[in-house]
């Protein structure tokens, strides 16, 4: 039966047949988008060339023997797609050229002036030979986003998260083999530092060359100068028949081991991942914003909320910045600031700890005054008889779901806080094709004051109206249209739509 399975895969790699199908690449062959765009491997597992990305494509490597064309390197990844009429030449120098139109200046995807002979191997290693069979340039060496078994990343090199799934360009995260022997992950453009790290292997003074290992049972291990093994990753001895590994930082911030059973119908699987909870990655979500991790059935995601007083900039964005909903008069204005106009909110969240200025005081509402009588401070932390005041821009904000000492405050405008216990009603528009096609009110069932304040100051602004009324209209779509059974709701009205804080409407 297994020998089957194997004629059946290795039949399912060679279905291309105007691909080259040579584990050998001479100098002068050349690929094109379409009918001769990759260098196979020997078994048609891996393979190097174009690939479709966006309107375009990228030259890279991926796994083009299974049904999900698997992208694991990409050349260049910063760059914009090509068009349909570029080549990849393996020039008569040697060196591995990129022509995206015959009148734009070539780049150069692998400086390996002097190689006579390049190779597409079933590790999924692009390498290239000088005449002694001697590898002059190899991809291992030059990882993206994800390493295969085989592979190391090495001390003082990086893997760099793509934008998405789709877009392999450099997303916002990093994982970083230190020289000091720590393996960490940061957002990208941060320091090497503690405060920005948001997951590390705990091997930090371990020594200055090591190396994270990568075995083909899944088996992710630090290895230091002498060869000795000083953590495991994971635990590896994972099945290995018919089972690839591969090991990505996704475009999420988290970086997972995954495991490919090579049938037809095989899914990658996640084996391991350096974290559970999806908001640990600290940049996630954008400036003055929050995330929250939500379980839906057995699927985990995520979502950003804006900060009390705050609304997204680009909505329909959901990792963007916030910005301020409501106009507050600045230091220069200082004839304008009344501190009688604000108070201070207690949040249960945390956000990354930049403060401009520390105080000694005894008690929270002494640290909540000073902040509300200087018009600097935006938001304040006080624990251990310390009230550290900070500015804007408020950043790596997360939901606080244990019991903390720190109180974490933020300033917002008295007037935008819920007024003598009174729910406030608003009027949404319903809109579709420019016509209006009904009123209906949106019941704001206020579990906080912070829903109220974006509300309250931002209900002129069409985005979110619209928003508000999409996703009312939306909710009655899927009941009527597209639920496996189909309900009638029959008592539409403000009462039986509420508001969460995440502005996620419900038909009641």
């Amino acid at each position: 039966m297994d020998s089957v399975v194997l004629f059946l895969l290795l039949s399912a790699f060679c279905t291309a047949s105007a691909q080259q199908m040579e584990s050998n690449v001479s100098r002068g062959t050349y690929l094109t988008p379409g009918i001769n765009s990759t260098w196979l491997s020997r078994s048609g597992l891996f393979a190097f060339g174009f690939y479709k990305q966006g309107n375009g494509y990228a030259v890279g490597i991926f796994l083009a023997g299974i049904p999900q064309k698997t992208v694991v390197w990409t050349a260049n990844r910063d760059e914009p797609p090509v068009s349909s009429s570029a080549t990849l030449s393996f020039s008569r120098d040697g060196t591995l050229v990129l022509q995206s139109t015959p009148e734009q200046t070539p780049i150069i995807i692998a400086d390996s002036l002097g190689s006579t002979s390049a190779a597409m191997l079933d590790t999924g290693n692009f390498v290239l030979y000088n005449s002694d069979q001697e590898i002059q340039w190899q991809s291992f060496e030059h990882p993206t986003d994800s390493l295969l078994p085989g592979q190391r990343l090495l001390a003082g090199t990086e893997l760099f998260s793509s934008v998405s799934a789709t877009d392999h360009s450099t997303g916002i995260f990093r994982l970083k083999m230190q020289h000091d022997g720590h393996l960490v992950q940061y957002p990208v453009g941060t320091p090497d530092t503690f405060e920005y790290s948001y997951w590390a292997s705990g091997t930090s003074g371990r020594g200055d060359n090591v190396t994270l290992n990568f075995s083909p049972d899944g088996h992710l291990y630090l290895l230091n100068a002498t060869g000795a093994n000083i953590r495991n990753v994971t635990d590896g001895g994972y099945p290995t028949k018919e089972t690839i590994y591969l090991m990505r930082i996704n475009a999420d911030g988290i970086f997972r081991l995954y495991s490919y059973e090579l049938k037809q119908n095989g899914n990658w699987s996640v084996v391991w991942s350096s974290s559970i909870d999806l908001c640990d990655p600290k940049g996630l979500c954008g400036l003055n914003s929050y995330c929250v991790s939500n379980v839906v059935g057995t699927e985990t995601n995520y979502k950003c909320v804006c900060l009390p007083g705050f609304e997204m900039i680009h909505p329909g964005n959901r990792t963007s910045d916030c910005g301020r909903s409501f106009g507050a008069p600045g230091c220069n204005n200082m004839n304008e600031y009344n501190n009688n106009a604000y108070t201070m909110e207690e949040l249960a969240l945390w956000w990354h700890d930049d403060s401009y200025s520390i105080m000694s005081v005894a008690r929270k509402e002494d640290c909540k005054q000073a902040c509300i009588e200087d018009c600097n401070c935006e938001a304040a932390l006080f624990g251990g008889g310390e009230c550290r005041k900070q500015g804007l821009p408020l950043r790596y904000g997360k939901r606080q779901l244990t019991n903390s000492d720190i109180a974490v405050m933020i300033k917002v405008r008295k007037d935008m806080l819920k007024e003598n216990g009174e729910d406030r009603r608003i009027d949404i528009l319903i809109l579709r094709a420019g016509k209006i096609l009904s009123i209906s009110q949106c019941f704001w069932y206020m579990n906080s004051r912070a829903m109220h304040s974006q509300i309250y100051y931002s209900h002129k602004k069409n985005n979110l109206v619209v928003g508000i009324a999409h996703k009312i209209a939306r909710g009655i779509l899927y009941l009527h249209e597209e639920c496996e059974r189909q309900i009638i709701h029959g008592d539409i009205k403000p009462q039986n739509i509420l508001m969460e804080l995440l502005r996620v409407c419900k038909n009641l």
